[in-house]
């Protein structure tokens, strides 16, 4: 099993969210167009970045680390270099 370390960039709001899964498609779906979440505030959402781990405990901490102000800053610079 593939875990995902995904971000989500809502160009409207200028927000961004960090999230794990082992289903990317199905959870930016479920993102944009489930009726619940905090998310459904910032529609629409684009996948930004995403990373493959192995594993549930690597995906994790590498979750952590890019929703640690390092992390946002990293994304940031992702963000305005693909637009």
């Amino acid at each position: 099993m593939v875990f995902y370390v995904y971000v989500l960039y809502s160009a409207s709001y200028d927000k961004i969210y960090v999230g794990m899964t082992t289903d990317l498609e199905k959870r930016v779906y479920a993102h944009n167009h489930l009726p619940k979440g905090w998310t459904r505030h910032y529609r629409p959402w684009r996948l930004v970045h995403r990373e493959e781990f192995p594993d549930k405990s690597s995906a994790l901490k590498r979750e952590k680390e890019l929703k640690l102000h390092q992390g946002r800053d990293y994304i940031r610079t992702i963000i305005l270099s693909s637009e």
